[in-house]
């Protein structure tokens, strides 16, 4: 499932591209939208802005109307060139809009230029791995390399497929082009506005958003221990996943901010400490941050690479348990568990010994092994 990060750099990507824009075509494969548009036709508006929540993106429309998706497990955003040929077949569309030039004086960024950059926060490009105790610090730089569009469409193990692509990554971007943002495979699309958007029972409810420009640290520390008072009994693990907690946090970087804290995430809510607490949430706003980080210049980033909360450039050494189950801890070697966490039984990965037990009764075991069972080797 695409985490926050994702939804945020999509929504980014998408405000520059159709923000300030008049609405030329409007197309979709669902009747709830189609009838909307029926009714309150989107050629002739303007799309206000695009903004992310947690994991919903937002498009904002004149003349108050909001479009509102959720990409769960499947859904993406792709951006092309008015009449270029998609790189998905038609009958997995669910929504397109087509914009037009800018409007005078309200493009985002009249001179942005396309790029496709995998970028990243890590100024130091040596990894903090087993040999060196000391988690990542976000140094507020970033390493730039360039990928193929080729390479950019793919989704990587245990990464999302919610970012946006584009057609053709290297043209203008200029205020004349004109666009289609195309939603593939995408589960939930609805149509609200701002009164009804407040009424809805999903996306006002959510917990603060980790990227938001107001997201504080304090702030997200007292709403997980408001909640750790509410329901001490509730797992650690369980509580970073709930959006209306924290909004944006997904099932890396559960597993992962709870490594880099040193919790157990199999821990009651009541066993943690204010500090350990602290750590949880400062770790959960620099991995998400050093996620979203633009890099130089002005372009639409497309596609920003695997996520990854090492030091390490490497693809296979990006991060610290997500997917390892059963090999080394990259900080003291002993093998990494996972075990499926909560009612809907999301896969946790832990360390043992770095994330030692707190509680009452036996700590809780993981498989080592994939499948859960060693199989035999034959002579």
């Amino acid at each position: 499932m695409p985490e926050g990060d994702t939804i945020y750099r999509a929504a980014r990507a998408l405000n520059r591209a159709l923000a300030g824009r008049v609405v030329t075509g409007f197309d979709t494969g669902l009747a709830k939208l189609a009838r909307v548009n029926d009714d309150t036709p989107l050629v002739g508006r303007v799309v206000d802005k695009v903004e992310s929540r947690g994991k919903w993106c937002l498009i904002y429309f004149s003349g108050d109307l909001i479009l509102v998706t959720h990409m769960l497990m499947s859904g993406s955003w792709h951006l092309y060139r008015t009449g270029e040929r998609w790189r998905m077949g038609r009958s997995r569309m669910r929504v397109v809009v087509r914009v037009g030039a800018a409007v005078s004086g309200q493009e985002a960024d009249p001179s942005a230029s396309l790029r496709d950059d995998n970028l990243n926060g890590l100024r130091d490009d040596k990894p903090k791995l087993r040999d060196d105790k000391s988690i990542w610090q976000d140094t507020g730089g970033a390493v730039h390399e360039v990928r193929s569009f080729a390479a950019a469409n793919d989704t990587p193990p245990y990464d999302d497929g919610a970012v946006v692509r584009m057609g053709h990554p290297n043209r203008d971007a200029s205020s004349t082009v004109g666009w289609e943002a195309v939603a593939f495979n995408v589960p939930i699309a609805e149509f609200h506005t701002a009164r009804s958007l407040e009424r809805s029972s999903q996306v006002p409810k959510l917990g603060p958003d980790v990227l938001a420009d107001e997201f504080t640290v304090e702030g997200g520390v007292a709403r997980l221990e408001a909640y750790g008072r509410e329901h001490p009994e509730a797992e650690v693990a369980v509580v970073l996943l709930n959006q209306r907690v924290l909004a944006g946090l997904g099932n890396v970087y559960k597993s992962e901010v709870a490594f880099a804290a040193g919790v157990n995430p199999w821990r009651a809510m009541r066993t943690v400490t204010h500090a350990e607490i602290e750590k949880m949430v400062e770790f959960s706003l620099r991995y998400m941050r050093a996620n979203v980080i633009d890099g130089k210049g002005d372009g639409i980033v497309t596609y920003a690479g695997n996520r990854r909360t090492t030091h390490s450039m490497s693809r296979e050494e990006r991060l610290w348990v997500y997917g390892r189950q059963g090999q080394e801890c990259r900080r003291c070697g002993a093998k990494v568990m996972m075990r499926k966490q909560g009612e809907q039984a999301r896969s946790t990965y832990w360390c043992p010994e770095c994330q030692g037990w707190v509680g009452d009764g036996a700590a809780p075991v993981g498989n080592v092994f994939k499948g859960g069972v060693r199989r035999k080797v034959g002579c």
